[in-house]
């Protein structure tokens, strides 16, 4: 592929550590209003946007009784341990290597805009990047295109634009794949390297620090 001159970087998960929160304020959202599942069963879906989350655990029963309000106390179980989260090793360090290659640098999350600001905040980002996306932006969730689709956009890009993504689950590779993006993961959001590589991933790493070490020989060269 042409050297790629957006870089599209994931923020929940992939920079800063929150699968585990999320998963946990999911679980006690939905407990809240009678309905417990396992919380493998939900870490194995974060990623997913959250308007299909609900769905994906319990069905369409469970959605169109309970969605919409487990997805507001989703919102207020989170917050409560937003104070707990810290970056992932090395995720400012690969900011910074990619955009002393040149390349353009959006910051993509389909979170609560709120939820965002503190992110770019912790990774003291708002001076490197070119653009920011939240749940705002976007028609659709992962693994629809919509947010990359957007990120592209937010730079006056076409949509093909040589252009990679980095995220940390199989539904941020598929998303790429849907939007016509190379995916490179890190091990973050608790997939199998198997996993990643079957939906497409052309590179997995350790952490966001290992991707920066190591970023002369993937696609971000």
């Amino acid at each position: 592929m042409p050297e790629p001159t957006i870089a599209v970087l994931d923020v929940d998960g992939t920079l800063v550590d929150t699968n585990y929160q999320h998963a946990l304020a999911w679980y006690r959202a939905l407990r809240s209003l009678g309905e417990t599942f396992p919380l493998w069963r939900i870490h194995r879906l974060i990623g997913m946007g959250g308007d299909q989350l609900v769905s994906a655990l319990g069905g369409d029963e469970v959605e169109q009784r309970i969605g919409d309000e487990a997805r507001d106390r989703w919102v207020g179980e989170f917050d409560e341990l937003i104070g707990e989260i810290s970056p992932l090793p090395g995720a400012r360090d690969l900011l910074l290597a990619v955009k002393d290659r040149g390349h353009r640098l959006v910051l993509a999350s389909s979170g609560k805009p709120q939820h965002v600001d503190a992110f770019v905040d912790l990774l003291d980002a708002r001076g490197i990047a070119d653009a920011i996306t939240t749940s705002e932006d976007a028609e659709q969730t992962k693994p629809a295109p919509d947010l990359l689709q957007v990120a592209l956009q937010k730079l006056g890009a076409s949509q093909d634009t040589a252009s990679v993504l980095v995220g940390d689950s199989v539904w941020d590779v598929e998303a790429a794949k849907n939007a016509g993006m190379p995916a490179i993961c890190v091990r973050s959001g608790g997939f199998g390297d198997d996993e990643l590589r079957d939906a497409g991933a052309v590179g997995i790493h350790d952490t966001p620090g290992d991707l920066a070490a190591a970023l002369d020989g993937t696609p971000l060269a």
